[in-house]
């Protein structure tokens, strides 16, 4: 596509465009919807937002429901507004319409983003989270090492009301994760003896193989030499 069409709003015809995905709006919706616009002019002020996939052809990405409108009141042509073909923008427009929900990343969430996140799926209708109590679970996934975390699992050990199966599921929808190399990442992966052979403890410093130690419950971890603490790490 021409450089010079992204970002432009341009009058096309309704054969030069095919629907994408469509819209799961109710029937009844689009026709009442269509009248009005009929009633109004014709002219559909919302543009419906399109990639161009070969040339004089494109697809809807965006505003799928204005698409459907038009259709159903029989226009020739549409105001459309001509995107790039990257998936990032395919993303961004969904999000900016309303047809997909954003997400959160969880390892670097603050405090009110997952209390947002959790409020919004609490609330909606019929929700699988219907229940939790929204302060008791924003508390305790806030303070947990999410840095580590590769799946959603360790939620379901956080006792906030949040188990596994659908409830788990549902987190889904609103929040990603995307682990981080730290220290407590470290931590966390060598807390139980059956783990330590994941990490060569020998080139920890003193303090990091105290603080494992302490994390496994190991007593008088903080009088103990280097070579002490990784013999005591590496027993099981």
């Amino acid at each position: 596509m021409s450089v010079s069409n992204v970002g432009n709003l341009m009058c096309l015809y309704m054969h030069e465009i095919s629907p994408g995905k469509g819209t799961d709006a109710p029937e009844f919706c689009i026709k009442a919807a269509a009248r009005a616009l009929l009633e109004s002019g014709s002219r559909n002020w919302v543009p419906v937002i399109v990639k161009e996939v070969s040339e004089d052809q494109y697809e809807v990405i965006g505003n799928g429901f204005v698409y459907a409108i038009a259709e159903e009141a029989g226009l020739e042509r549409v105001w459309c507004v001509v995107t790039d073909a990257s998936e990032k923008t395919l993303e961004l427009t969904k999000i900016l319409t309303g047809e997909s929900v954003p997400k959160v990343n969880l390892s670097t969430a603050s405090r009110d983003d997952i209390q947002a996140a959790l409020r919004y799926l609490i609330e909606k209708p019929n929700s699988e989270l219907k229940g939790v109590k929204l302060a008791i679970a924003t508390n305790r996934i806030d303070e947990a090492l999410r840095k580590s975390w590769k799946t959603f699992e360790p939620i379901t050990k956080l006792k906030c009301g949040i188990t596994k199966g659908k409830k788990l599921d549902a987190l889904k929808e609103v929040f990603y994760l995307t682990p981080e190399l730290t220290l407590e990442a470290t931590i966390a992966e060598v807390a139980t003896p059956e783990a330590t052979t994941k990490v060569k403890l020998n080139t920890l410093s003193v303090t990091q193989l105290r603080d494992m130690a302490k994390t496994q419950g190991i007593s008088g971890y903080n009088k103990k030499k280097k070579q002490e603490l990784i013999a005591l790490l590496s027993v099981g």
